[in-house]
């Protein structure tokens, strides 16, 4: 008996197929990926449709394949297809089998063009035909027959009841039918698809098929895997002076196909495997793989370029420390950040990225015009979150970006929204590996239960400066973020009193490099000069109203009273609430 490794999912698959209680799967996630096979010893790399028909369907008498694209595919057990061919022609008068090949090669003969239908619905019928016409009985005594359909979703697509009426309605009762119908043994369908809420809810939901999840390959499996790549490629050591558990450990997030193109490119091209190639690979290629939804955030930036908010950074930078130390169950879910406009939520957030040392990722606009589509998006999202290992989400605009309890909308998508990430955000299993940060000057828009103890632990307010050392502090910081070259004592005083954001300072540094910049003649004033006349015309928002009903909500959302000023720590909920009160 050889010794076969399998994946953890078609050992999976294995132990449900000897149970005999299903005969539908449906594989989904990293679909795309190359799969490894180990059998005494030695691997052999397979594309997923490859490793099905050699190796998990391997003894069965027939496989057959189909995808909308390249209509019905005969792998395996061509002769006993042709020949049914010919018993369908023959009772029903269809010309299957009119056109054989020339050379009598019946491969040949099926792959001709036309031989055999290419829409859904013909080709599902003349495999069900097939199926119940052979199996058990008949001339060809056929025991066993596998069907694999690719691009599942597009067979039967994720919809409303009332547009299944017509032959995507009759398609997807066939689907429902093979996985429900026991009477016809030796029978199975596996349906590929790369996002499960793609399919319509009446399979994906189904009891009677099993769902599969491939996974993103692990540190140890990339490290397998390049072992495997680079065995013939003499010129890889000259290359790369990295370790291969090294190099293994910087492409956690890629898939098996990605990892071998970012190797050749470099292989072919003399281009050393250096960690600065390795994290623009890496950024590029997760980007691209989660089609634009995800942006890998990378900065120059540490908590040391934040100015002020001195609690703020003190707990940032202790979780930075826990990270690096691997300690996990000391970390939060997430963090909120909260605070009016201009407070710098985003930039610190940026500088946090900058001090942790994971991979940090920005969720953009996930959403799609099309039914199921958003939730797919979501779906792919979390696949690439959970194979980077451990990395750190940023949602920027929370309040408009996660949904609501309920919906809200016609469609409902806003609910599922809501419902999909509450509960990925709620899994503690997740703890120290996806850490969640969002970002708002609207706490109370962001619904209760995304925003509770056990999803996001930390909320941290942010407020603008109120003294005039703060003041001056914050000043040079926007001075230094936009790449002045001035000293702190060259900055002019600030002639008003009262709060400001970092937003107003740096457009009113925008403003005065602006006018620098368009100086001509002999007569130039030097940028403090300049500074100094703008800072006298310039004037603060005159929107304090709101500007301070967004620092009430970020007093009432905070869960930690080192983080709030002396003007904010005396105050009780009920005065804040009150205050709030007032100002709406």
């Amino acid at each position: 008996m050889p010794v076969i490794q399998y994946p953890s999912w078609a050992e999976e698959m294995r132990q449900i197929f000897r149970s005999e209680t299903v005969s539908q799967y449906i594989l989904y996630g990293n679909i795309n990926d190359f799969v490894m096979h180990k059998e005494d010893g030695a691997t052999s790399v397979f594309t997923l449709k490859e490793y099905l028909f050699s190796v998990m369907f391997a003894q069965f008498d027939v496989i057959l394949g189909y995808d909308r694209g390249q209509g019905i595919q005969v792998l395996k057990g061509e002769t006993h297809f042709f020949d049914y061919l010919r018993v369908i022609d023959q009772y029903h008068g269809t010309k299957f089998t009119a056109m054989p090949s020339p050379d009598g090669d019946i491969k040949k003969a099926l792959s001709r063009t036309n031989l055999l239908p290419g829409n859904p619905l013909a080709a599902l019928e003349l495999i069900e035909r097939f199926v119940n016409g052979t199996l058990n009985k008949g001339a060809a005594r056929i025991g066993s027959v596998a069907l694999i359909i690719d691009y599942a979703h597009l067979i039967a697509p994720k919809g409303e009841s009332v547009y299944m009426s017509g032959d995507l309605g009759s398609q997807m009762i066939k689907l429902l039918n093979w996985a429900e119908d026991t009477s016809v043994k030796g029978f199975v369908s596996c349906l590929l698809t790369e996002n499960l809420l793609d399919l319509n809810d009446l399979i994906s939901g189904s009891s009677y098929n099993a769902k599969l999840r491939i996974t993103y390959p692990d540190k140890q499996e990339i490290e397998n895997y390049i072992t495997e790549v680079i065995k013939n490629e003499s010129t890889f050591s000259s290359i790369c002076q990295l370790p291969v558990s090294t190099l293994a450990e910087k492409m956690i997030g890629m898939n098996r196909v990605n990892i071998r193109s970012l190797i050749m490119r470099a292989l072919r091209n003399n281009i050393s495997l250096s960690i600065d190639y390795l994290t623009k690979a890496k950024k590029e290629t997760i980007e691209k793989e989660a089609m634009g939804k995800l942006e890998y955030l990378e900065t120059s930036r540490n908590l040391d370029h934040v100015a002020g908010h001195v609690e703020a950074r003190k707990w940032l930078r202790d979780d930075s420390d826990l990270i690096r130390r691997g300690v996990t169950n000391a970390l939060p879910m997430g963090y909120l950040f909260t605070g009016r406009i201009g407070t710098g939520k985003t930039y610190i957030v940026q500088c946090f990225a900058g001090e942790c040392g994971i991979p940090f990722v920005e969720l953009k606009n996930f959403r799609d015009k099309w039914v199921g589509a958003t939730e797919g998006n979501l779906e792919k999202i979390f696949s690439i979150l959970h194979a980077l290992g451990q990395v750190v989400v940023f949602v920027d605009e929370a309040d408009q970006a996660t949904g609501k309890r309920g919906g809200g909308d016609e469609s409902g998508i806003s609910g599922r929204i809501y419902a999909m990430l509450a509960k990925e955000m709620s899994n503690t299993a997740n703890r120290g590996k996806i850490i969640w940060i969002f970002a708002t000057s609207r706490p109370d828009m962001v619904e209760v239960d995304l925003k509770r103890q056990g999803r996001l632990d930390v909320h941290i307010p942010l407020f603008p400066p109120v003294d005039k050392e703060e003041r001056r502090e914050l000043f040079y910081s926007m001075a230094k973020k936009l790449k002045i070259d001035i000293k702190k004592e060259e900055l002019p005083e600030l002639p008003f009193d009262g709060t400001i954001g970092g937003n107003e300072l740096e457009g009113l540094l925008v403003r005065s490099i602006r006018k620098h910049a368009l100086q001509q003649g002999d007569t130039t004033k030097t940028l403090t000069a300049i500074l100094t006349e703008t800072a006298k015309d310039f004037r603060p928002s005159a929107h304090t109203k709101a500007l301070d009903f967004m620092d009430l909500l970020a007093v009432k959302e905070c869960t930690d009273l080192c983080f709030l000023p002396e003007r904010f720590a005396k105050l009780t909920p009920e005065q804040v609430d009150r205050r709030i009160g007032e100002l709406t």
